[in-house]
């Protein structure tokens, strides 16, 4: 006879990275305000490798604002820069020769209900891995009773899976809810 926590323990890691795979997703979308983190998926060419540009640079956050970039190599200038004008985050850069600046422009009413969709989106691809974390430990526990689990013992397991399934779909509503007052706040 196995043991129910072979199958609730699983299925509640896969629910958690789901969660912290969500916060990633959201901290990568722009709200309007300066966050270093929408710099994270950017890779500067240095020596004929790609890295991240934090490898390469010091990125700080000034104001609200700003988010400023200083490179420790002279060199790394136009590279840096290629780099963030190829991405998708259609901000140009302003190079002054000391330093790098973003200047994050508000968001305008179209752009602010575009990105709360891509956050939606994103919260939902988090609840389907919930969903199916929990189908997973279900239909494990279901294979178990014809291996000879008490079928009580498999409905309280059950009843667990589930509770942990709502715990963490409340944690992915939270997350988004958040998110989107941030991004709909003026």
């Amino acid at each position: 006879m196995t043991d129910v926590n072979t199958y609730l323990a699983p299925a509640e890691e896969k629910m958690e990275m789901a969660v912290a795979y969500l916060d990633e997703s959201l901290a990568h979308i722009r709200a309007g305000k300066a966050n270093p983190k929408i710099l994270d998926g950017i890779k500067v060419e240095y020596y004929g490798s790609a890295v991240p540009l934090s490898n390469v640079a010091n990125v700080s956050v000034p104001d609200a604002r700003t988010i400023m970039i200083t490179p420790w190599e002279k060199a790394m200038f136009r590279e840096i820069e290629k780099a963030i004008i190829n991405s998708e985050l259609g901000i140009t850069p302003e190079n002054n020769g000391e330093v790098i600046r973003l200047g994050i422009p508000p968001l305008t009413e179209e752009r602010r209900k575009a990105l709360v969709k891509q956050s939606k989106g994103e919260a939902e691809n988090a609840k389907v891995s919930v969903r199916n974390a929990r189908r997973d430990a279900i239909e494990g526990l279901k294979k178990a009773v014809k291996q000879g689990m008490p079928e009580d013992v498999e409905k309280d397991a059950e009843a667990k899976v589930q509770k942990l399934h709502d715990k963490y779909l409340k944690k992915i509503d939270d997350l988004f809810a958040a998110k989107e007052k941030e991004i709909l706040t003026v």
